[in-house]
């Protein structure tokens, strides 16, 4: 029977290198903080429990992550990897297996974990390795002529003999919980840091006549960490070419992978198409034959099949129809719903509205509060005047409106079925249904003016 999982996440670090008061594993990727990734990955293993190692900015860490579900552990003072572990003992059953993570490594993989833990099921600790081409700044794997490990070295510890051995330690491991809080108490700090290294349980679980098993992860970029702006934006652009590869994969075209940024998650259907430079956050879905001008940016949308997003348009918290035509340089605020074939052109900006079934408004327009019905054209420079100050109000628009350029409405007001406002209206009262309702000053030419001449 094996025995239930525990995962402790290591996340005490300050990150002093990436010179910024946020703490380092609150520091985003694609549009998460890193502890966000690594938590994702750890609970889509299904464990009993994870338990949190913080430290520097705790507090902070501990409000931007609220599940009552997550256990933690304060490390204070910060003495080493064996150390962090240790404050997380005690929030952990001793019938249990343990797996150990690191806030900073964004990109690990469910899969290489499950493979990881398989593992351990061979053998009473499991640690994932990984083949570097330029092993600088890790641990190596120390191994005797039969390649059995023997223990783990800190580059800084190393001779220029086992610096030279690529084989490199990720710091992920697991084994029984109980084993761990055995080797833990030995631990010493003779070291070129004086810190409690997690590594040397490796050392003695082989002292103990152990063989200690290893996994080899697929990519050296999944085990990565970050301890810097520059390793964070070569994950970031890691992660972004992973996500366009799976996308790709499915059919998506994208014209340039290379220019897409997933903040998010986004599901597509057959025949979509992205240009360059688009961000995508939150939870996106584009349907069948959608396609999304170059540099939109699309949070928390729906795109119904067949919609055409134009370049520079702006989506937020919006549903899309089918056959609609957006932008370019729109703006669709939350709450916007647009029915099928409505077009919302470019400079218009749309707020909590819903746009009617084939309706209009292409030029230089803001629709906020309003409902608006089918067959609708919204003219130039109209606006919904819907904010007195201190209440929004709505705007009811009927079906088959006309609504001539540079119309005020003011809310709340409604115009019915059918009817016309001129040009310049002013609009205050209810507009009658297939009536032409215009309101405007009178126009007057002053015979004899002259303009004024500089002097």
């Amino acid at each position: 029977m094996p025995l239930p999982l525990d995962i402790v996440i290591l996340a005490a670090g300050q990150g002093k290198r990436m010179y910024s008061s946020l703490p380092k594993v609150l520091q985003p990727l694609a549009g998460r903080p890193l502890l966000a990734h690594v938590l994702a990955a750890a609970h889509a293993l299904d464990p009993r429990r994870v338990v949190v190692v913080h430290g520097h900015g705790g507090e902070q860490v501990r409000e931007r992550f609220p599940d009552p579900g997550l256990a933690w552990a304060l490390q204070e003072p910060q003495l080493g990897t064996g150390h962090a572990l240790q404050q997380a003992l005690p929030l952990l059953a001793p019938d249990g297996l343990t797996l150990v993570l690191y806030g900073d490594v964004p990109l690990i993989r469910p899969e290489t974990l499950r493979e990881l833990i398989v593992r351990a099921s061979e053998s009473p600790l499991a640690l994932l390795a990984v083949d570097l081409a330029n092993p600088q700044g890790y641990g190596r794997l120390v191994r005797d002529a039969s390649g059995k490990l023997l223990r783990i070295v800190e580059e800084k510890d190393a001779t220029p003999a086992e610096r030279g051995i690529r084989e490199g330690n990720t710091g992920i491991m697991v084994a029984p919980t109980a084993s761990f809080a055995r080797w833990l108490a030995q631990l010493g700090n003779d070291n070129a840091q004086g810190e409690y290294y997690l590594t040397d349980v490796i050392a003695l679980a082989v002292a103990e006549g152990e063989d200690v098993a290893c996994a080899l992860a697929a990519d050296e970029a999944e085990v990565t960490g970050v301890n810097s702006k520059d390793q964070l934006a070569d994950l970031e652009r890691k992660f972004q070419t992973n996500a366009a590869t799976r996308l790709m994969a499915q059919g998506v075209t994208l014209l340039d992978p290379a220019r897409f940024d997933l903040r998010g998650s986004l599901h597509c259907g057959r025949d979509v198409t992205i240009d360059v430079g688009c961000v995508f956050e939150g939870e996106v879905r584009l349907a069948d034959g959608v396609s999304i001008g170059p540099y939109s940016v699309l949070r928390d949308v729906t795109v119904a099949a067949g919609s055409r997003i134009a370049p520079f348009s702006h989506l937020d918290g919006a549903f899309i129809g089918e056959r609609c035509i957006v932008g370019p340089y729109a703006r669709l605020r939350p709450g916007t719903v647009l029915a099928n074939e409505a077009h919302i052109g470019n400079f218009v900006e749309v707020k909590n509205s819903s746009i009617g079934e084939g309706s209009k408004a292409n030029h230089l327009s803001y629709v906020g509060d309003a409902t608006v019905g089918a067959r609708v054209n919204i003219g130039a420079g109209t606006i919904t005047c819907n904010y007195d100050g201190v209440n929004k109000h709505r705007t009811v628009i009927e079906d088959d409106v006309f609504v001539g350029s540079d119309t005020q409405l003011v809310a709340p007001v409604t115009v019915r079925r059918g009817a016309t406002l001129g040009a310049g209206t002013t609009l205050t009262r209810e507009a009658p249904p297939d009536t032409l309702t215009v309101s405007r000053a009178k126009q007057i030419a002053v015979p004899g003016w002259k303009r004024p001449k500089k002097v």
